[in-house]
């Protein structure tokens, strides 16, 4: 028998807002800008790729505690630059300016992430859980339209934690008035949002559109978000 669920929590970057697509628009756009060409970096595609992986690597570190906001953010433009021999912390600096005003005012979503959450408004209260910056993911909400579909949206940066830590799904669940129970969690990130969500007691949804092997057993799997109008 399917449970009975009141309360939904969706995780944004890569689960309804489509980050990679948004991030890569955003460097592009400043590869242009700043001539990074005439530098260099005559191959956008490998700068995209350069970065990301620097981004990937800072985020860990930074969700384990180890760096900073700050340094997280101007440091994966400076890897990314140290790997065309680019030693220049001023542009490093004023790229990771240009490129955290620019990325959140990119619109692009998941395909099936705005009829999934239409085919929901009506039957659950929905929230968001992220470990984004606050004002950055406010923006994205309000730029790619989706903003009106959340009750309560919980950064880490406003609950003081970040997921996998089961004290921002228990500061969730007080912010919200929800119950374990009556709750599930929906993300694309295994290690974060599905397995932070099981250890704090909570269903979880995993989101796994590159069919991604595992060993893990979420309650429910899916590829695609459109799947999940069967589940809910």
């Amino acid at each position: 028998m399917k449970k009975e669920y009141k309360h939904l929590f969706f995780d944004l970057d890569h689960t309804l807002w489509d980050f990679d697509k948004n991030s890569e628009l955003t460097l592009r756009r400043l590869h242009t800008e700043y001539g990074l060409a005439s530098r260099g970096i005559t191959d956008f595609d490998t700068f995209y790729t350069r970065y990301s992986f620097h981004n990937d690597r800072l985020w860990a570190r930074f969700r384990n505690g180890y760096i900073r906001r700050d340094e997280l953010r101007w440091k994966r433009m400076w890897l990314a630059l140290l790997d065309f021999k680019i030693g220049d912390t001023a542009l490093a600096h004023e790229l990771s300016t240009a490129y955290l005003e620019i990325l959140p005012t990119q619109g692009a979503l998941i395909p099936g992430a705005k009829e999934l959450l239409e085919h929901c408004k009506d039957k659950y209260v929905i929230h968001m859980i992220t470990n984004g910056f606050e004002t950055t993911q406010w923006l994205k909400l309000q730029y790619s339209g989706i903003r009106s579909y959340f009750n309560t949206v919980i950064t880490s940066e406003k609950s003081n934690s970040l997921k996998p830590h089961r004290e921002i799904f228990d500061y969730a669940l007080k912010a919200t008035g929800a119950l374990a129970e009556h709750s599930i969690m929906i993300g694309d990130a295994l290690e974060i949002d599905v397995l932070g969500a099981f250890n704090a007691g909570w269903d979880q949804v995993y989101f796994n559109p590159h069919k991604t092997a595992h060993e893990k057993t979420p309650t429910y799997e899916v590829f695609e978000l459109k799947a999940l109008m069967e589940i809910l």
